[in-house]
């Protein structure tokens, strides 16, 4: 499984300032959306979310976002040296991912850019 990256998850109260502040210190623009009740800007290598309370608790257990080629061979590779998948691989609006949990209990989602059906 090749990684390509890894974006850092923050939960804001305030999506708009935090956005403002990470399009200056970046240089990028917010890729926006929604998710089950979670505002989701992205902005270079910051994942920013913010909602109820109730969605972003479950959130932040995720450590990071790990991007990779193929969620389906990451899955394959994560279930070989004993992850456990607790979510995915589903749809996402920029691709696909999954939520695993490491043998060490360590949460990450892995992502993908490839459209459904790719």
């Amino acid at each position: 499984m090749e990684i390509l990256g890894t974006t850092l998850r923050i939960c804001v109260d305030d999506l708009e300032t935090s956005v403002f502040f990470y399009e200056r210190l970046t240089g990028a623009k917010a890729l926006r959306f929604e998710r089950g009740g979670v505002s989701v800007a992205a902005v270079g290598a910051f994942l920013l979310m913010s909602g109820p309370e109730s969605e972003l608790a479950i959130l932040r257990k995720v450590k990071a976002t790990i991007a990779v080629r193929d969620v389906d061979e990451a899955l394959a590779t994560l279930t070989d040296v004993g992850a456990k998948v607790i979510a995915g691989p589903v749809p996402t609006p920029v691709g696909r991912n999954l939520i695993a949990v490491h043998p060490d209990g360590s949460v990450f989602e892995y992502v993908d850019r490839k459209a459904v059906g790719a």
